[in-house]
């Protein structure tokens, strides 16, 4: 642990705190400074000026990386009849209803995200006390109570990643891996940072988006220039 702790030290060096760098300048500082030796997940942090305590200030939602994120999401699906065959078609990982309800109350979490067809939320509700400290309870709102269970499983393959705002009104969002190039994190970032822009909620008043970090996992924070950002 103490060598992991030097190693942040040394990285951390390399970024001037009280400097604010252009998107592109921050993700490839996040990636040189990256202290761990696997594939680290590079992700974008936006403080806002919001009260999450007013409904009318909750940002919660899903945008599509441009991208993908580097890592293959194992989709489960609750629906049933021809929405079951239909989501098996569309490359689920595993589909069904009851049963796998009765599988994650016996403790199985073999998934990443979970969409159901709207007739299966009474179903799902029953081990929402389960599924929502995990984030993993499907919503309207991040397209995964949906019919559509084809452009579901779709979008979630490609790279669809969820955001929502916590209590101190932080987003914390992947953008990619280490690995990716420098412009295809900077489109991901770009496509996450148009959406969050264009959540601000009406009844926010004063500065919006407060600070823009980029980090990777266990690396120093970098701070984005918001006004650089096209």
């Amino acid at each position: 642990m103490a060598n992991k702790g030097k190693k942040l030290q040394e990285a951390s060096k390399l970024v001037d705190r009280n400097a604010v760098y252009s998107a592109k300048e921050a993700i490839e500082l996040a990636k040189k400074t990256s202290t761990v030796n696997f594939d680290a997940t590079v992700e974008v942090a936006f403080r806002l000026g919001i009260d999450t305590r007013k409904n009318d200030q909750q940002i919660r939602g899903a945008v599509v990386l441009p991208n993908g994120t580097g890592k293959t999401q194992r989709v489960l699906v609750f629906a049933k009849g021809e929405k079951l065959k239909e989501a098996e078609a569309a490359g689920a990982d595993y589909a069904g209803d009851v049963e796998y309800i009765n599988k994650i109350q016996q403790g199985w979490f073999d998934f990443d995200v979970i969409v159901a067809t709207p007739d299966m939320m009474g179903e799902v509700g029953k081990i929402g006390r389960v599924l929502g400290p995990k984030g993993l309870m499907p919503n309207p709102k991040t397209g995964t109570v949906t019919f559509d269970v084809t452009k579901a499983i779709e979008e979630i393959k490609a790279g669809k990643v969820e955001y929502r705002a916590d209590k101190a009104g932080i987003i914390h969002a992947p953008i990619g891996k280490v690995s990716f190039e420098d412009d295809k994190l900077v489109e991901n970032f770009l496509a996450v940072f148009e959406v969050v822009q264009k959540a601000k909620p009406a009844a926010a008043k004063g500065i919006y988006m407060k600070s823009v970090n980029v980090t990777t996992t266990m690396g120093p924070a970098v701070k984005i220039d918001t006004q650089s950002v096209k």
